[in-house]
């Protein structure tokens, strides 16, 4: 259209008919296909409708636009423009015969509304502005206040002095007659004293597992500092809890069933929701009045690592300022707990010799030895945590998790998952290998997991000088979903103290392994620089978290 921009081009003329042809269609499904069906009426009719379509662009005034590529006629771009700004006028309305048989139709649908709306829809307008998120510095999570319920004590320093003497919580089950099963022995919580923390109505309604958790978040928010005249001064909106459960409450919801067996006006109205994973937060955050992130999650044994990475996430997106998270389990019971890991035979049956039974990378291993409580870590954003002058007893740089996709109970042969879960938290926290110094394994002392994952620690980490490898189950047995959170208290003290703790119970490692990298029988001395701790579930869940000093 260099030459000439005449309105009588065909190809001007057909723009127009087909503009004119869209703006109407809004009118009508008539306003394409007049009422006749034949074809040349259908061809008399278009041409009708450019030739009115022409008579009305020659009184309008977007006529003017001038292409400014030579030729004095109006440019493409200005008939476009005009066909779709302004209202065909009533030629062209005549020519498709719609003055005359479609009147009713053209007073159910005016035309100005959808002119106006071709219009306001189509027509060059300014350039949109899309509003660039600006550019923030990631917030940094520390770690301000511990709290624990083990079978080692119900306070961090205790807890943990105990761990570094190298003192086991297992012995022998007494909560019931456990006469009858192959294994007997646990690291059983023996008795735990709720004055202060929770109302002695609930603490006879409610299952152990949610008991400890409320527990154990309560003494986390006063280890941190979290006083009831600071808690008024909290964004209670950016304040949650993420605390989960493998096993849930499992005890509640077996008396339930014994009831039942009487009469169903027996059961505890409050068997479902105080036997669900989800409530232990839930009733946490109801007492505390916070109102942000709430939930629970349920990876099996990997569920504390799980709640404590996306606690963090949350404060790194800025969703929250403050958060409980960690584990709690309680399934020392008949059926479930016990029962289940016996009939699977994946407990240690050393019942004559219950302290000595958790032996992690020992060949006389015989299995895992079960046992209860919860870990609840209080994590915050660095500069919350300043403000109100908090003691920062760590910084979480970041984790991972990934899943096998193997087997329910077995880990990969190659360990292929735990690999690449270490190696994606790596990168994931800003950490090279060569900065791990210190490890807590999730070792659970049996046959096949505990080499599974040493040679995946070893891929990773084997030319680490003076790295050093610890279980913590090795003295507690195995919490379940509760086991993450404990040991990340246990790597959290150990950054604290600059003491790791040993390994009980490795008289003869298995062949093969370098034991120069495993802690030996007494606690040793360790600057750590980051710290790793790992938890793995049923149902290849892998899940790794990294610690280390705040600087």
């Amino acid at each position: 259209m260099t030459g000439s921009g005449s309105l009588s081009s065909p190809l001007c003329t057909w723009i127009v008919a087909a503009c004119m042809s869209v703006t109407c269609a809004k009118e009508s499904k008539y306003a394409l296909s007049p009422p006749s069906s034949t074809t040349g009426n259908r061809s008399r009719r278009r041409k009708a409708a450019a030739a009115a379509a022409l008579k009305c662009n020659s009184n309008n005034k977007y006529n003017n636009y001038s292409s400014g590529m030579g030729g004095g006629g109006p440019s493409l771009q200005g008939l476009v423009s005009s066909c779709l700004a302004f209202e065909p006028c009533s030629h062209y309305y005549a020519s498709n015969g719609l003055l005359r048989s479609n009147r009713k139709l053209r007073r159910l649908h005016p035309p100005a509304l959808s002119g106006q709306a071709m219009a306001v829809a189509v027509q060059p307008t300014k350039e949109v502005e899309t509003k660039k998120k600006p550019h923030t510095k990631q917030k940094r999570v520390v770690v301000t206040g511990l709290g624990v319920v083990s079978p080692l004590g119900h306070e961090p320093d205790v807890f943990y002095n105990n761990l570094l003497e190298g003192v086991s919580g297992v012995s022998q089950i007494e909560a019931f007659d456990c006469a009858q099963f192959s294994t007997r022995i646990a690291g059983e919580i023996k008795s735990i004293s709720t004055d202060g923390w929770v109302s002695p109505k609930l603490a006879k309604r409610m299952d152990k597992f949610m008991l400890y958790m409320l527990i154990a978040g309560k003494k986390a928010l006063a280890d941190g500092g979290i006083t009831e005249d600071m808690m008024d001064e909290l964004n209670k909106a950016k304040c949650g809890v993420l605390i989960g459960s493998a096993m849930g409450g499992m005890k509640v919801f077996n008396d339930a069933i014994e009831a039942l067996r009487i009469s169903y006006k027996k059961v505890n109205p409050f068997c479902v929701p105080f036997a669900t994973t989800n409530m232990g937060s839930a009733m946490l955050a109801m007492d505390l009045g916070w109102m942000g992130p709430n939930y629970s999650i349920s990876t099996a044994c990997a569920t504390g690592n799980f709640c404590i990475l996306n606690a963090a996430n949350h404060i790194i997106r800025g969703e929250a300022d403050v958060m409980l998270c960690g584990g709690s389990d309680s399934a020392i019971i008949p059926i479930g707990g016990l029962g289940g890991f016996v009939a699977c035979r994946a407990l240690s049956q050393r019942n004559d010799d219950p302290t000595r039974a958790s032996r992690p990378w020992d060949m006389n291993r015989d299995g895992f030895v079960m046992g209860e409580g919860a870990g609840v870590l209080l994590l915050e954003e660095l500069e919350h945590a300043k403000k109100r002058g908090a003691n920062i007893y760590a910084e979480f740089l970041g984790g991972s998790f990934t899943c096998d996709a193997y087997h329910m109970t077995e880990p990969r042969p190659d360990g292929a998952g735990i690999i690449l879960c270490i190696e994606k938290a790596l990168a994931q926290s800003g950490v090279s290998k060569e900065d791990v110094n210190y490890i807590n394994a999730h070792a659970t002392s049996t046959p096949a997991g505990d080499l599974k994952e040493y040679n995946a620690l070893m891929h990773c980490f084997g030319r680490n000088s003076g790295l050093r490898v610890n279980s913590t189950k090795s003295m507690i047995g195995h919490l379940l979903g509760a086991s993450g959170a404990v040991e990340a208290i246990a790597a959290v003290q150990a950054i604290r103290t600059g003491w790791v703790h040993p390994n009980i119970n490795l008289e003869n490692p298995e062949q093969g392994m370098d034991t120069s990298v495993l802690v030996g029988p007494k606690k040793e001395r360790l600057d750590i620089k980051a710290a790793l701790s790992n938890s793995f579930g049923f149902g290849g869940h892998n899940s790794s978290i990294i610690f280390a000093p705040f600087k």
